[in-house]
């Protein structure tokens, strides 16, 4: 039986592999007057590069009324500057054969352009004139806004998992900015003002909120000065002190139901555990990324071998944490029961993998193994530019620099059998665990 596709296939088990410490050793970076930080990587392979721009700036900065904000904004940067009105700066890239695209985060917002390296300078001109001089025009907001009220429609209120997750982090945060969902809560939306986009432009758009990523067949020395040519005159701004909003302790479990039109029924169970970020005990977070790979790590990994293709008992059935949260997070579990099967029985057999990893040390083999996967993901980021840059802005948007990723090999390699029971035993427990199940209902009956 071939394991079916998750929600949480979305992150990766073992998120964001470093490459060696030697291929990390081109990195330079330098910070402008105004603030803002660049880091230049080098990769000579291909012609190429990509130029990121990273806001620290996403939902974790929202709050209620303003749920959706960075993400609206994040659609307005390509509606135009004085400069370089309507639809000038995609046309322009795509003029010179580049591809470019923009992401919205719990943690941070980016924008990016991947292109020959003898049209980076045009992407520098493009991008930094955004940062400093956007339109925010009335009528294109309107139109713009009625896009992303779409998008929550298509991707969320009409997609029966996605609505179950979302309402799982409804559910499992409480004070932590991580409940509200990246694309805003629809009334948000609806009383949404250009004002309030304008507002979060000036408040978090400024260099020296900003990192500048490079990687490609590049230079530094000459990407510092074009960086300083072009970004160096925008002036920087004081730039608002984020409140901890740390999650209390949670201390029950928590059930949330959701009734949807679907086919099949859907759970999601997550337990709160610290973040790279956010850990004491730094050895903590990297078993946890370890015991991700163990229940969820390919064809071989616990949940599939045990829950999908021996036991039948799940069509579907997945593990996954994030290392490099910007804040705590959970570690979470979902997954679909099998034909003949319910979410009760999905329920239960994951329970008993789990008291498996908190009572028995796992095999020596089986850690290995795991272990080898982070080799196999080095040799596969080594191949794009563009993930390279995107592990460099994650880490230093989120407060660990990239100096992490020279180390993440080393530091997964020491984790023991004894570790990663000791972070099950901690951590997945009844009092940390928030469920939400999905019971499909009939369109009929609506």
């Amino acid at each position: 039986m071939q394991k079916k596709k998750t929600i949480l296939a979305a992150i990766p088990v073992l998120i964001y592999i470093s490459l060696a410490s030697t291929a990390w050793a081109s990195i330079q970076e330098k910070t402008l007057a105004n603030g803002l930080k660049v880091v230049v990587k080098e990769d000579h392979r291909a012609p190429v590069a990509t130029s990121q721009v990273w806001y620290k700036v996403g939902s974790v900065n929202e709050y209620g009324g303003v749920t959706g904000v960075s993400h609206v904004l994040e659609h307005m940067m390509f509606k135009g500057t004085p400069n370089y009105p309507g639809g000038k700066f995609s046309e322009i890239l795509a003029n010179v054969g580049a591809r470019d695209n923009a992401f919205t985060g719990r943690d941070y917002t980016g924008y990016y352009q991947l292109l020959g390296v003898a049209n980076l300078e045009t992407s520098f001109e493009l991008e930094s004139d955004r940062m400093a001089h956007l339109n925010l025009d009335e009528r294109e907001f309107v139109k713009e806004l009625e896009v992303v009220k779409e998008e929550r429609r298509l991707r969320t209120e009409d997609n029966p998992n996605a609505l179950t997750f979302e309402q799982f982090n409804a559910t499992a945060f409480n004070s932590s900015p991580y409940k509200n969902p990246i694309i805003g809560w629809m009334n948000d939306l609806d009383n949404m003002q250009v004002s309030d986009l304008r507002t979060w432009y000036e408040k978090w758009y400024a260099p020296n909120n900003a990192t500048l990523v490079v990687v490609g067949d590049v230079d530094p020395d000459e990407i510092f000065k074009q960086a300083e040519h072009y970004y160096g005159g925008i002036p920087k701004r004081e730039v608002e002190t984020r409140k901890p909003r740390i999650e209390p302790e949670q201390i029950g479990e928590r059930r949330v139901q959701v009734k949807a039109v679907a086919k099949l029924p859907y759970m999601i169970m997550g337990y709160k555990v610290p973040a790279l970020t956010t850990a004491e005990n730094k050895t903590e977070a990297y078993a946890l990324n370890v015991l991700a790979g163990i229940l969820d790590g390919g064809r071989s990994s616990r949940l599939s071998k045990h829950l999908v293709r021996e036991k039948e008992i799940a069509a579907s059935a997945g593990a996954g944490y994030n290392l490099y949260s910007g804040k705590s997070s959970m570690f979470l579990f979902d997954g679909t029961p099998a034909a003949g099967h319910d979410i009760a029985d999905l329920e239960q057999a994951i329970y008993k993998e789990i008291a498996r990893v908190q009572n028995e040390l796992v095999d020596e083999r089986e850690l290995k193994r795991v272990k080898a996967q982070v080799v196999a993901s080095e040799v596969y980021q080594q191949d794009s530019v563009q993930r390279q840059a995107y592990l460099i802005g994650t880490l230093e948007s989120v407060g660990l620099g990239w100096q992490t990723m020279e180390s993440y090999a080393e530091n997964i390699n020491k984790i023991t059998a004894q570790d990663v029971r000791a972070v099950a035993k901690k951590y997945l427990i009844d009092d940390y665990k928030t469920v939400a199940v999905l019971v499909p209902i009939d369109k009929d009956s609506l």
